[in-house]
């Protein structure tokens, strides 16, 4: 008898497990497509405030690009050739106040580093 309601109770929770099923479809309208594209392109020319944390020759820029990669990982880091030397600047900022708060942190590690303002463009 226990085992008869037993199974009966195991087969109705396999039988309600494979019972759902289904198919999702999500059709996006192409504007939003076109929309993110102009985002993507607006934010590529916009300048922002980055911090330089230090420069030097190509190898020692390289090490401190993979230095800084380590310590902030949050942030995009680069390697600007600006003739004599090579360059290493981290972040994208769009507001002053967000470049100064990670400047402050940033200084702590390198105290050597600089804010720089974006570049002033002629349209």
């Amino acid at each position: 008898m226990k085992k008869a309601i037993l199974s009966v109770i195991l087969g109705g929770f396999i039988t309600c497990g494979m019972a759902q099923s289904g198919k999702i479809s999500i059709e996006q309208d192409a504007s939003i497509t076109r929309l993110l594209e102009v985002y993507k392109i607006s934010n590529s020319k916009s300048n922002f405030f980055t911090i330089q944390v230090g420069f030097g020759s190509y190898s020692k820029a390289e090490e401190l690009k993979q230095q800084v990669d380590i310590d902030f990982p949050d942030l995009k880091s680069k390697i600007i050739f600006d003739s004599p030397t090579y360059r290493v600047q981290i972040g994208q900022f769009k507001s002053k106040l967000d470049a100064e708060r990670k400047f402050k942190e940033v200084r702590i590690k390198y105290p050597e580093s600089l804010l720089l303002k974006p570049e002033k463009t002629t349209k």
